[in-house]
């Protein structure tokens, strides 16, 4: 009879085997999985008294995951989507562990039977049309750092393009000409074309010439030629936003990140008449109902909406309940 496999064994094999080989898991998948196990196991390491490595599968019991999400949201003060998503993937693995260790099926069991958190869906932040052209008016544009940063910033809220796809652009991906384009790799390692304006496209010429490279170097690199981390290009995004308050009033305390230029990018489109289905496809969501979200943060398509109503020849009156209990209640 073989012996199972050990904590450390499983875990490897998770990574190697099942996200990589198996699932085809994109890198950022496979990073967020990693960051999730970073903190799962210091903390249970610290809750049995054991190193990582000495942990077993009978340590990271239900009542061990309970806490561990406890503490991501009251110690780290993660949100509850935060603590859905780490508790994604403490199931997917122990998902694994059932398939490869029958003997682990009911422990895993238990694991995979928490639920996840109910959290409120908050309406999503984004940017006017004003906004817009204060942020994209700040960069100093007679510098090459200036240029750069105001084609990026261009780029994020002409494309809706996710921050890790923009980081990762390369040259190549940047095609010029008639049907101008940006092609990128997102989530789920789909591949999909976002469409140009023409000014925009202009722009991108004159930068692919002033910043010569081959093909495969990044499209919007550092000063020292690397690729733009996420952290840089979230940088850029607060800088020029508090610049551009200064012109702007109502960017003053407004949170404004690579995401909310995402949300700017699904308003404008969403104004402009185009579907949901093709906003979606553009943003490469997986499915319509994710793009319903800016249809409920749309106030000017709710009051169009309401305009269009008749009103109706009902006068006001108050409602009087006719029972002494029920009148209490009223009362409350």
């Amino acid at each position: 009879m073989m012996n199972p496999s050990t904590f450390p064994e499983l875990l490897q094999h998770f990574f190697t085997d099942r996200l990589r080989n198996e699932m085809e898991a994109s890198p950022n998948t496979i990073a967020g999985y990693r960051d999730t196990f970073r903190l799962f196991l210091r903390f249970a390491g610290e809750k049995r008294g054991k190193s990582p490595t000495k942990l077993r599968i009978e340590d990271l019991d239900a009542e061990l995951v309970g806490d561990f999400l406890l503490h991501v949201e009251t110690s780290r003060r993660n949100s509850a989507r935060s603590r859905n998503i780490r508790l994604a993937a403490i199931r997917s693995f122990f998902r694994y562990v059932a398939m490869s260790e029958p003997a682990y099926m009911l422990h895993c069991q238990r694991i995979l039977a928490m639920p996840s958190k109910r959290y409120i869906r908050r309406t999503v932040d984004f940017l006017d049309q004003p906004e817009i052209e204060a942020l994209l008016k700040a960069p100093d544009r007679t510098t090459w750092v200036g240029r750069r940063d105001h084609l990026v910033l261009l780029m994020a809220v002409q494309t809706g393009l996710r921050s890790s796809e923009l980081v990762n652009l390369r040259r190549r991906d940047a095609v010029l000409g008639v049907g101008a384009h940006i092609r990128c790799e997102g989530k789920g390692r789909k591949q999909r074309c976002t469409p140009l304006r023409q000014e925009t496209a202009k722009l991108m010429e004159l930068w692919l010439k002033e910043h010569q490279g081959a093909e495969n170097d990044p499209l919007f690199p550092t000063i020292r030629g690397d690729r733009m981390s996420r952290d840089a290009f979230e940088h850029i995004v607060h800088k020029y936003t508090l610049s551009a308050s200064a012109s702007c009033g109502s960017l003053v305390g407004k949170r404004v990140s690579p995401h909310v230029l995402r949300h700017s990018t699904a308003m404008e489109l969403l104004q402009h008449g185009v579907d949901q289905s093709v906003i979606a496809l553009w943003l490469g969501h997986e499915s319509v109902e994710t793009t319903q979200v800016y249809m409920h943060a749309d106030l000017r398509i709710k009051e169009k909406a309401l305009s269009s109503l008749a009103a109706t020849s009902s006068r006001p009156g108050r409602y009087r309940p006719n029972d002494k209990l029920l009148a209490f209640l009223e009362a409350l």
